[in-house]
C-alpha cells in the first residue's frame, strides 16, 4: 500500500541549517561533524515519519520540523559523532519552541497565548520539559495558569505540539474547557461529558471543511457513497490544492497522526463538518488553516456549552477512505467493507 497516488516531492530545506544550528545551540557557521556533545538523538520510532503523508501537508512549519527531527533522528547512526553525541531532554520541546516562533515571525504576529479562564490572564504559550509539571498539578491547568505546555521527548508529544502550532486558537480554546470543568468537578475516576468531548477530539479528531454542504451531511449521515465516492472530483488533493475543490479533510487528533504511522482501514476519526464559502479554498494552504483555526474554535465553543454535548457529537470517518489519503481508495470497491464502512447508529448529529 501507498499512502497516496499523487508523487512524493521534498520539502524546501534551503534556509532550515541555520535555524537547526540554533535550536542545538551551536554557532552556523559549524558543520554536521564538528558538533559539541549538546546535540541530541531520537530513538528509532522518528524514523518511522513519512513526512511526505498527506495527512501531514496542512501542518505549519512542516518542513522545519521535518528537517530538524530527521536530522536529530539521523546522528547516531553516524559513526563519526559515537564518541560525542549525548542524549539531552526536551529536544521535542526545542524543536517546537523554534517552530512556534519561526510561524511568529512568519505571520509577522506575537506568538499565540491561551485563553484566559477563572483569575488567569492570558499567558504566551511554550514548550516546556514534562519535569516542569509540578507532581499533583494537573496538565491543562498547568497549561492555562502558565503559558507552558509540558513536552516529552516521544512520538506523541511531537504530533500534539505540531497541532498546538497549527491550530493554536482552538487547542487554547479546549484547554480552556478542561480547567473550567476541572475547577468544578476536580479531577477524579471520569472527566465527565465535556472533557471526554474534548479528550476525543483531542486526540483522535478530523475537520471536514466543505463548500457544498450536501457533503457534510453525507457524512453525518453515514452514506459513505454521498460524502466520498460520488463527489471525488470535488475534493481536494492534499499536494495539489485546487480552487475549484469542494471538500478537504484536516486532521486535528495527535493520536491519530501517532497510529497513521502504521496506516490501516479501519483506523476511524472522530468528526466535525465545518461550513465554508467556495473561496475559502482559492486561499493558500497557510491561510486556510488560519481562517479554519477560528472556525473551530467557533465551533468547538458552541458545541462544548451545549448541555447534552458527548463524543457521540462527533461524526465517525474511516481517514483512509478520504479521497486522495490512500491510493487504494481510488476504486469505488474500497469502500465495500461494512466492517470499516458502517450503516451508522443516527441519521442526524
Amino acid at each position: 500500500m501507498t499512502a497516496t497516488d499523487l508523487p512524493a516531492k521534498p520539502y524546501p530545506t534551503a534556509s532550515s541549517d541555520a535555524s537547526f544550528d540554533v535550536l542545538v545551540n551551536v554557532p552556523v557557521e559549524s558543520s554536521i561533524n564538528n558538533r559539541p556533545a549538546c546535540v541530541s538523538t531520537l530513538d528509532d520510532s522518528f524514523a518511522a515519519i513519512d513526512w511526505q503523508a498527506p495527512w501531514l501537508c496542512h501542518l505549519n512549519q512542516l518542513g522545519y520540523i521535518s528537517k530538524a527531527i530527521t536530522k536529530l533522528s539521523g546522528l547516531k547512526n553516524e559513526l563519526a559523532q559515537t564518541d560525542i553525541i549525548e542524549n539531552t531532554p526536551d529536544i521535542i520541546a526545542k524543536v517546537l519552541s523554534k517552530g512556534l516562533q519561526k510561524q511568529a515571525d512568519t505571520l509577522q504576529q506575537a506568538l499565540p497565548q491561551t485563553k484566559p479562564a477563572l483569575d488567569n490572564q492570558a499567558k504566551t504559550l511554550q514548550f516546556v520539559s514534562q519535569d516542569a509539571l509540578p507532581a499533583g498539578e494537573a496538565y491543562e491547568s498547568f497549561i492555562g495558569t502558565t503559558g507552558n505546555i509540558p513536552t516529552r521527548d516521544n512520538l506523541h508529544d511531537l504530533f500534539n505540539g505540531s497541532i498546538w502550532l497549527t491550530f493554536p486558537k482552538t487547542k487554547a480554546l479546549l484547554n480552556y474547557y478542561h480547567m473550567l470543568e476541572i475547577e468544578q468537578q476536580g479531577i477524579g475516576s471520569s472527566r465527565g461529558r465535556v472533557r471526554d468531548t474534548i479528550t476525543v477530539f483531542d486526540e483522535n479528531g478530523a475537520i471536514l471543511v466543505t463548500a457544498e454542504p450536501s457533503i457534510g451531511e453525507a457524512l453525518i449521515d453515514f452514506d459513505w457513497q454521498g460524502s466520498l465516492v460520488a463527489p471525488r472530483d470535488k475534493w481536494d488533493k492534499p499536494k495539489a490544492l485546487s480552487s475549484d475543490s469542494q471538500a478537504a479533510v484536516y486532521i486535528f487528533g495527535h493520536a491519530l497522526l501517532e497510529k497513521l504511522l502504521q496506516p490501516r482501514k479501519a483506523l476511524c476519526a472522530h468528526s466535525i463538518v465545518i461550513n465554508v464559502m467556495q473561496d475559502f479554498f482559492a486561499l493558500s494552504l497557510s491561510e486556510r488553516i488560519g481562517h479554519l483555526d477560528q472556525k473551530v474554535t467557533d465551533y468547538m465553543d458552541a458545541l462544548l456549552s451545549q448541555p447534552d454535548v458527548t463524543p457521540r457529537k462527533l461524526s465517525p470517518l474511516p481517514i483512509l477512505g478520504v479521497p486522495h489519503f490512500w491510493s487504494e481508495n481510488a476504486h469505488s470497491s474500497f469502500y465495500d467493507d461494512s466492517q470499516v464502512f458502517r450503516s451508522g447508529r443516527r441519521h442526524k448529529a
